[in-house]
C-alpha cells in the first residue's frame, strides 16, 4: 500500500532535514577538538619533562645502579634501607635544625624588620628596604665563600671583631673560636639570615599594607596597646601571606644544599654536622653513583615536603572556618 501524498512529503521534509544535520554535527565535533588543539603544546611537554621522569624516578628507586649501564631491581629495598641508614636520619635532624632555625628566628626578625619599617615619618624608608633586600640578589655561591672566610677560626672577620670588641672593654683574649668546626649549623643559619631576611621582609612588608587602618584606629580608640593591636588586628590581617612565607621557607630549608657545599668545601663537615639531605642525595647520587638509592632519597624528600604543605592548609582551613 502506497503512503498518502503528504505523508511522503513530510518523510522527504524529515531526512532532507536530518542530512542538513549531518554537517552541523560533524562541525560541532570538530569544534570540541580545537581545545584540545590549542592544548596539546602544554600536554605534551608536560608528558616529556614532567610525568615521564617522575615515572621513571619511581622505577629508577626500585633499582640499584653499578655505573651508568648496570642496573638490578630490588623493589622496596632502598626504602627500607632507607629507614635503617643512620646517616639519612643525621642528614634528616640537621635538615630539621636548620629548618627551625629559619622558622623561628629569620621570620621573626624578618617581621620585625617589616614592622619597623612601617613607622610613620621614618625618612630613607625605600633606601632601608633596599639594603636589606639586596643580599638576596647575590649569588649562593658568593655568599658560601664569604662567610667561609668570615667565619674562619684565625682569620676570620668573626673572630678578629670579636677580639677588637673584647680589647675595647679592656679584655685581651687571643680569641681562635672554631665556628666552622664546633658551630657547623650556627653558621649556616647565620648565613642564612644574611640572604634571606630581606627576602621574606618584603612580603610581609606587602602584607602589612592591606592592613585597614579604620581597625587599627578603633583599637586605638578602645585603648588596645601596641601589642594587643598586633595580635588582633595585624596578625589577621597578614595570616595568609605569613603562611605562604612559612610554607616557602620549609620548602627552601629543606632542599639546602649549595651552602654547606661550598662552605666546607665539597664536604659535610665535621662528623656530618653540615649533611643535609640533598646533599646526601647529592653524594649517592653523583659521588657513590648509586642512582637508585639517590631517588628514593629524592621521593622521601618529596614526601616529607608534601605532608608540611598538607599541615600548612589544613591549619589554614582550620583557621578560617575559626574567623
Amino acid at each position: 500500500m502506497t503512503p498518502p501524498t503528504s505523508t511522503r512529503g513530510a518523510t522527504r521534509i524529515a531526512e532532507a532535514v536530518g542530512d542538513a544535520h549531518v554537517p552541523r554535527r560533524r562541525s560541532r565535533g570538530l569544534a570540541g577538538l580545537i581545545p584540545w588543539l590549542f592544548l596539546s603544546p602544554f600536554l605534551v611537554c608536560f608528558a616529556l619533562f614532567t610525568l615521564y621522569p617522575l615515572v621513571q624516578s619511581v622505577v629508577l628507586s626500585m633499582q640499584t645502579t653499578f655505573g651508568p649501564g648496570a642496573t638490578r631491581f630490588v623493589g622496596v629495598s632502598n626504602y627500607r634501607g632507607l629507614m635503617q641508614d643512620p646517616l639519612f636520619w643525621t642528614a634528616l635532624r640537621n635538615t630539621a635544625v636548620y629548618t627551625l632555625g629559619s622558622l623561628f628566628i629569620q621570620l621573626p626578625l624578618a617581621l620585625g624588620l617589616a614592622l619597623g619599617l612601617e613607622t610613620p615619618n621614618l625618612r630613607g624608608r625605600g633606601w632601608v628596604r633596599l639594603l636589606l633586600f639586596s643580599p638576596s640578589m647575590v649569588g649562593v655561591v658568593f655568599a658560601a665563600m664569604m662567610f667561609s672566610l668570615i667565619f674562619e677560626k684565625q682569620t676570620g672577620l668573626a673572630n678578629q671583631g670579636l677580639r677588637s670588641l673584647l680589647s675595647m672593654v679592656g679584655v685581651d683574649w687571643s680569641l681562635d673560636f672554631g665556628w666552622l668546626q664546633q658551630h657547623v649549623m650556627a653558621t649556616l643559619i647565620i648565613a642564612s639570615l644574611w640572604m634571606y631576611v630581606g627576602f621574606n621582609m618584603t612580603f610581609f612588608s606587602a602584607a602589612l599594607q592591606n592592613v585597614r587602618k579604620d581597625l587599627i584606629e578603633a583599637s586605638v580608640v578602645d585603648g588596645a596597646g601596641p601589642i594587643r593591636r598586633f595580635w588582633t588586628v595585624t596578625v589577621p590581617a597578614i595570616r595568609p601571606v605569613a603562611g605562604f612565607v612559612v610554607l616557602m621557607s620549609v620548602i627552601g630549608s629543606f632542599q639546602l644544599f649549595e651552602l654547606p657545599f661550598i662552605m666546607f668545601n665539597n664536604t659535610a663537615g665535621p662528623d656530618n654536622r653540615a649533611m643535609t639531605i640533598v646533599l646526601y642525595l647529592f653524594q649517592n647520587g653523583f659521588e657513590t653513583g648509586d642512582l637508585g638509592y639517590a631517588s628514593a632519597i629524592g621521593w622521601a624528600l618529596a614526601v616529607i615536603l608534601v605532608a608540611c604543605a598538607a599541615v600548612q592548609r589544613l591549619t589554614a582551613r582550620g583557621e578560617e572556618a575559626a574567623t
